[in-house]
């Protein structure tokens, strides 16, 4: 597995081997034991897959906090997408900043997104399938989301359309007006 750093520390790409022939081919998208040789030590106990029918469908920007903070693994199952995380850990010089990945079921790369980071996609074909593990399970009350389109954050999504969002979504808080539970060194 190709593992390539981005602009934001902990955040990564990983582009795993696919062996093919006439068949198709075969890939491993996660071995505990490999990813743990290159110091990427992660207890993923859930798993969730999501269909976004539309394109220009944003899912973002949202954090799970502690005591329930996630680390997620991001790949594309079908369709394309651009994946995007945000430092949101308080103290860290890269506090506000992104980086964006397109995942697709042609490339397979893989974005792995550490705790303190909001996460979020566009979808950019109809049909788009968003699969990702999770390091801890999925808690209601720790669930929380930051405007997708926040001028101070300032991502590109790449939209050729108008966004289809939730109303969570639509409705979610800007930055500043937002106080982030991660702190930047501490462990969640």
């Amino acid at each position: 597995m190709e593992v390539i750093e981005t602009a934001l520390l902990g955040v990564l790409i990983l582009i795993p081997a696919r062996f093919g022939d006439e068949r198709g081919f075969f890939s491993e998208s996660w071995n505990r034991k490999r990813m743990a040789d290159q110091g990427l030590d992660y207890d993923f106990v859930q798993d969730n897959h999501s269909l976004s029918r539309e394109t220009n469908t944003v899912r973002g920007l949202h954090y799970q906090s502690p005591p329930h903070a996630q680390a997620k693994l991001v790949r594309c199952g079908r369709g394309r997408l651009f994946d995007v995380a945000v430092d949101v850990r308080l103290g860290s010089a890269t506090y506000g900043q992104w980086v964006g990945e397109e995942l697709s079921f042609e490339n397979g790369r893989q974005l792995l997104i550490p705790a303190g980071f909001l996460h979020g996609f566009s979808t950019r074909e109809p049909d788009t399938e968003i699969i990702y593990k999770c390091t801890d399970y999925y808690s209601p009350e720790c669930d929380g989301a930051v405007r997708f389109d926040d001028p101070d954050i300032g991502i590109d999504w790449g939209l050729t359309g108008d966004p289809v969002l939730s109303g969570k979504d639509d409705a979610a808080p800007h930055l500043t007006d937002w106080t982030s539970p991660f702190t930047y060194g501490v462990a969640t």
